[in-house]
């Protein structure tokens, strides 16, 4: 995957599933469309790492998240697709269980695959993943929703709660990939955690073909005729045609 240069600036969006919305990222060009979720506790960085993402810059502070949705448009395996970040706000947790509001279930079932963000030096952000791995399931009931942990802070070891290890276990446990990333010192580990999800995404919408079609393509094409061994043939049998007529 390559980003495409100056091709668009990061802006915000209407929301979620709105004609406007995908009017706006689709535009003239009818490119195909991959919508990611951001997920994770208060504070672990979710903002930074789609800012990260979509222009390669790292900023420091940011206003209380309302939930943005961003886009860009990348080439995945020499295809122009265009991108819809959902930015979402910090997921409380009341009494052992997830607070999700309705908006942030809006915002996990409109999209095509989630990252679930948490902090090493923020243990509680860590122990959110299984419930909100497990939200994303309820939510998307019968698929297999593309899923990527990120372990973000890589750079504060000096006050790390959370061994990285911890979180591969964990998203190996859940079937999900993982990334232990500093969103403020690498910019590569970020792109590739997004590149994994849109790259997934990205053959999940490729249309699949019918069973018949697939059984065809395994019965051999016959070949061709070879046009001269059909001349060969007919003047062959032209000959013996002529033979038997002046036997006669």
């Amino acid at each position: 995957m390559r980003l495409i240069q100056n091709m668009c600036t990061i802006a915000e969006y209407p929301a979620p599933g709105s004609a406007a919305a995908a009017d706006y990222c689709l535009g003239a060009a009818g490119r195909r469309l991959v919508k990611i979720a951001v997920v994770g506790a208060s504070g672990v960085g979710k903002t930074a790492l789609v800012v990260r993402f979509l222009t390669k810059r790292f900023i420091g502070d940011y206003e209380r998240n309302a939930g943005n949705l961003y886009t860009r448009q990348v080439q995945i395996e020499g295809e122009t697709l265009a991108i819809q970040v959902q930015d979402t706000p910090g997921i409380q947790v009341h009494e052992n269980s997830l607070n999700c509001s309705e908006q942030m279930n809006r915002c996990i079932r409109w999209a095509d695959a989630v990252v679930i963000v948490f902090s090493i030096t923020d243990y509680k952000s860590y122990e959110l993943i299984g419930q909100l791995h497990q939200q994303v399931q309820q939510l998307h009931l019968g698929t297999r929703l593309p899923v990527v942990v990120v372990a973000n802070k890589a750079d504060l070891l000096h006050i790390k709660q959370v061994d990285p290890q911890l979180g591969l276990q964990l998203a190996s446990m859940l079937g999900c990939s993982f990334y232990e990333v500093s969103v403020s010192e690498n910019y590569n580990d970020v792109y590739n955690a997004f590149h994994v999800l849109c790259k997934e995404v990205s053959h999940k919408q490729q249309p699949s073909s019918t069973p018949e079609k697939r059984r065809t393509s395994l019965i051999p094409r016959p070949k061709s005729p070879n046009m001269q061994d059909l001349k060969r043939r007919f003047k062959q049998a032209l000959s013996a045609k002529v033979r038997t007529v002046t036997s006669v």
